[in-house]
Formats: structure tokens, sequence, C-alpha cells
């Protein structure tokens, strides 16, 4: 008997872990059979918390998954929504600059690369001539309506993009140009094996949006934080607003959101916090997009989250779009 009470406080602390979430389709109504949403107010880590995910099956064809630019411009979700004839669902998605208002991630529109990942961090203080060139994230999905997510290399003299199924790459030295031959140099010599070390020659997709990091492979939590060089030091514990994509092995996408920086009303979550979601949520692969200020998820023109910008929604380069 002494054994079974410290398995039955293991077995209630586990259910304890995974968030209890209710359907809340009426109140973005109305929305096809083959598309819900879904809400929760379960404490996150010891933490209040409000999150929503939305989900839609990808092989309905009456559904159409989209990106959506701005030309070296930011414009609201709202006006994304307004731009595009009112879909189902508009969510904001890569990083960006302030500086330039583009993408610093890919975005695939329509089968064409319009926008390119940053392979480039330069060095600070003592290393501001040494350059890390990294490979970050993208979630894609083909004409054949099949989900992916892989690092990519993108560049405009290729039509498509190099994808990295298996691992990330990172490089440090003090070239400033990079190119694909320094991620897989095997391909110099036998571009027509390059299946073989977990490279697809050409990522195919109809359309794609990144981010950064991956947070689950196979099934399996892997923040690929250090590799992706997406934030640094002990950011990737530190609680924000969060937007994430992921899928499942029966085809359903699915879209989280969670707001943050209320403080006592919903702290949002750390990236490790988000992978566990997504696992309990039965997700084989998931990215994490760009979160913060940016944060937010329309469905049918109605605001899911509370975002966290005080003047509002904040203005982005690309959105993710389901219609």
């Amino acid at each position: 008997m002494k054994y079974i009470m410290p398995l039955l406080l293991l077995i209630t602390f586990s259910c304890q872990a995974q968030l209890k979430w209710t359907n809340v389709d009426e109140q973005f109504a109305p929305l096809p059979a083959s598309m819900h949403v879904y809400k929760t107010t379960d404490s996150l880590g010891g933490k209040p918390n409000i999150a929503y995910y939305a989900v839609a099956d990808l092989k309905d064809k009456a559904l159409q998954f989209l990106a959506d630019t701005s030309h070296d411009r930011r414009l609201t979700p709202t006006a994304f929504y307004e731009k595009n004839g009112k879909p189902l669902l508009v969510v904001n998605c890569t990083f960006f600059s302030f500086e330039t208002n583009r993408s610093l991630n890919t975005v695939i529109k329509d089968g064409e690369l319009v926008a390119f990942n940053q392979h480039t961090v330069y060095g600070r203080g003592k290393d501001t001539f040494t350059y890390r060139h990294a490979l970050t994230s993208a979630i894609g999905i083909s004409k054949k309506r099949e989900a992916d997510i892989a690092w990519l290399y993108t560049d405009s003299v290729h039509k498509y993009p190099f994808a990295f199924e298996k691992d990330p790459i990172v490089k440090k030295d003090s070239n400033i140009y990079t190119g694909i031959y320094l991620f897989a140099p095997r391909l110099l010599h036998a571009p027509t094996h390059a299946k073989r070390y977990g490279i697809v020659e050409r990522w195919k997709m109809e359309t794609a949006v990144g981010g950064g990091p991956v947070l689950l492979q196979d099934g399996k939590i892997r923040v690929t934080n250090n590799e992706e060089l997406k934030f640094a030091g002990k950011a990737i514990d530190d609680r924000h607003p969060r937007t994430a994509m992921g899928y499942t092995k029966d085809h359903k996408l699915i879209v989280l959101m969670i707001q943050g920086r209320f403080p006592g009303i919903a702290e949002g979550a750390t990236l490790t916090q988000e992978a566990e979601i997504f696992r309990d949520l039965g997700c084989v692969e998931a990215l994490n997009l760009d979160g913060g200020g940016s944060s937010c998820m329309l469905i049918n023109g109605k605001p899911t989250i509370k975002v966290s910008d005080a003047a509002g929604q904040r203005p982005v380069p690309a959105v993710f779009i389901i219609k």
C-alpha cells in the first residue's frame, strides 16, 4: 500500500499539468464544420493564463490556407482582414524589422517565395567582425494539403528554399555573406543525393510562414532556440504573449494564441510551456512565431486574446490566413 500513494499523487499531478479547453465556437460563429475554436483559463505553471487555439482540417478542400504580405510597410491584423475579404482566421506570423518594415523570416505566397530568412547575425563587442549564420524554421502547407516544419535556407537566386528536415545548423566565421554550401557542402559535390543527408533540395510549398524556434519534433519537445539564435541568455524561460502553429498526424492544423504581460490576469508562457501545450494537443511538429506585442489572432474579425500593446494591434508585415 505504501507504493500506491506516491503513484496516485504522480497521476494526479500529471492530469493537473494538462490544460482543460472549452469549445467557444459560438463566440466566433459562423464557422465551418471542419474548424473549431477552444479557450482555456487554467493556470499555466502556477500563473494566471488565458489562451486560445483554432483547429482546422487541412484536408477540407473548402478551406484555403494562405499567407499575405504588405510591401515595405506594416498593417494591423484587422487591416489584413479587410484587405483579404474578411477571412475566417487572420494571425500574425514572422519576426520583422521595425526599421525596414520587412519580414526576417520566410513567407511563401501562392507558391512563390516572397520573404527570406535572415541568415547572418552580426557579432557584438570584441566579436564585431565575427558573424553567426543560422538556419531558421518555417511551417509550410503543400498543394496536397500536407503540413511540414523544417529549417530553411532561402536565397533570392533559388526559386525554392532548401529544407533541412533533421537538424538545424549554425556556423560561425568572419564572412558577412553566406550560401547554401556553407550549411550543406555535400550539395556542391552530390546534389542528387541531398535527401540522404536530411536535406530536401526543393521545399515546394504552396503557403509557408517562418518564425522560430521549433518547439516539437516527432511528437517530442525539442526547442531549437540555440541553433536558430532566436532568444539570448535565459530569455527562453521568460513569459510572454505567444503565437505558434503545429499540426497533428491526422492532418489538423492548430494555431495557438497565448495572452501575456497582464500581471495577475494572463502572464504568458515560456517556449517550453508552449511546446508542452502542443504535445498535449497531439501535435507531431510545432513552431513558435513572433510573439509579444505582435501576438494577435482574429476569428471572423473578432479578437481572441487581448493584445499587450497599449496602443492596440501592432502592425505587422505578414499574416497567415484561413479562408
